[in-house]
């Protein structure tokens, strides 16, 4: 079994909070690999289901992000997971909106989750952190995660969180470059179908000839010569052809 875990706070005031990345992708991959309703266990909401043919459950601690260890240890103690089976999708506020990273171990950075979870399980399972930009000064970082993501922002968070659904099969199977990429694609739109331009040329306006067409030169006309042998002889089988 692979345990994915999304840190964020409880409660409809939080739902949309940039600190709540982490629940709303967890949700997405639920959505798009049609897990059944969450329930209540292990202090959080739980789904158990399959992605690519490997048991996941996925879990969104209801503790507070400053306790989310110990819903954690609680599903990690019941199935007897080792960090290695675990990864949790949080928010990082030193990633400029919609970049991803993912890293085995670490530091805690500042994330009041990600420290309640190591102590309780060890450091060594992976963290996909997912950018939300920094406010610019820390004074504004609590401000910046408790607050709601802007409607500039669903330019890439929209795009983003379907990815992480999409493609939340090469987390379970370790493919974190693949995954990683996916998702840049997904956020600079590389790849999309873009909209043909529409033709706004003058229409009485003659269309431009090809470079092709424009480069070979234009038929000339060479006016025969009147005087000398060659006109008399040019005279003489011009009268023969209207006889």
């Amino acid at each position: 079994m692979h345990l994915l875990v999304g840190l964020g706070n409880p409660g409809d005031q939080y739902r949309n909070n940039r600190h709540n990345i982490g629940f709303m992708a967890i949700d997405a991959i639920a959505k798009r690999h049609n897990f059944p309703a969450f329930r209540q266990k292990f202090s959080g909401l739980v789904s158990e289901g399959t992605i690519d043919g490997e048991r996941v459950l996925l879990l969104k601690p209801q503790t507070f992000m400053n306790r989310s260890g110990d819903s954690v240890a609680a599903a990690t103690s019941f199935y007897k997971l080792g960090p290695e089976a675990v990864t949790v999708l949080y928010d990082e506020i030193d990633l400029v909106p919609g970049k991803v990273r993912i890293k085995i171990g670490g530091g805690a950075g500042g994330h009041n989750g990600i420290r309640s979870i190591d102590p309780q399980i060890g450091p060594a399972y992976r963290r996909v952190r997912l950018g939300v930009g920094h406010p610019g000064h820390k004074d504004g970082v609590m401000p910046h995660v408790l607050g709601d993501f802007s409607k500039a922002d669903q330019e890439w968070l929209v795009p983003l969180l379907e990815a992480v659904g999409d493609n939340a099969g090469m987390l379970v199977n370790g493919d974190d470059s693949g995954f990683m990429n996916k998702l840049a694609l997904a956020v600079s739109g590389d790849g999309a179908e873009r909209p043909q331009r529409p033709d706004t040329a003058d229409p009485k306006r003659p269309k431009a000839q090809s470079h092709i067409r424009a480069a070979r030169p234009s038929k000339t006309t060479v006016k025969p010569p009147e005087h000398g042998a060659l006109a008399d002889m040019l005279r003489k089988i011009l009268k023969k052809d209207e006889s």
